[in-house]
C-alpha cells in the first residue's frame, strides 16, 4: 500500500496552501490511552500543528485531539507532545533539509493502515502570499475550464 493511503481520519488542507510539500513520509504515532478511540471516532484536528526535531527525535506538537467521551478520569491531555516513529536514517535526512531556511515539517493527514494509526508528515518549503495567489488563480481557471466541458457535454 502506498504512502497516505488508508483510511482517512483528518487532513491538513491549509497546509497545501501555505507550504509547497518537496517531501513526504509515514511515520507512526506514539499514543497514550483513550487518544486511539478518539482517533477513531474522528475527533483530530491538524490545523495548527507542526513537528519538531529534538533531541535526533521527531515529535508532533499542536495536534488537537478531544478527549474520549467514554473515557474516565484516566484520558489524556488534547494538545500533548506526541512523538513520532521513523527510521534514523530518515531522521538524519530530515534534520539536514530541516536546517535550511524555509523549511519547516507539518503533517498532511492522519489515516489507519492496518490498524495503525499513521501520519503523513511532509517537508514544506514556505509560500509568498504572491504564490498563493497564483495558486488560487490556477485553481479557479482548472474550475472554469472543467464546467465548459461539461456544459458542452450536455448539449
Amino acid at each position: 500500500m502506498p504512502k497516505g493511503e488508508g483510511k482517512l481520519v483528518a487532513q491538513n488542507k491549509k497546509a497545501n496552501h501555505d507550504y509547497f510539500i518537496e517531501e513526504t513520509y509515514e511515520a507512526g504515532i506514539v499514543l497514550q490511552g483513550t487518544e486511539i478511540k478518539a482517533i477513531r471516532a474522528g475527533r483530530v484536528n491538524l490545523k495548527e500543528s507542526y513537528a519538531r526535531i529534538i533531541n535526533g527525535e521527531v515529535f508532533l506538537l499542536g495536534m488537537h485531539i478531544s478527549p474520549y467521551e467514554q473515557g474516565n478520569r484516566y484520558n489524556h491531555d488534547p494538545l500533548r507532545t506526541r512523538k513520532l516513529l521513523l527510521h534514523r536514517k530518515q531522521i538524519n535526512k530530515l534534520i539536514g533539509e530541516t536546517k535550511e531556511v524555509g523549511y519547516a515539517l507539518v503533517p498532511l493527514k492522519i489515516y489507519f493502515k492496518n490498524g495503525y494509526a499513521k501520519v503523513l508528515i511532509g517537508l514544506g518549503k514556505g509560500k509568498k502570499n504572491y504564490d498563493k495567489r497564483e495558486t488560487l488563480k490556477r485553481k479557479e481557471a482548472n474550475r472554469s475550464i472543467e464546467r465548459a466541458l461539461r456544459e458542452r457535454q450536455k448539449m
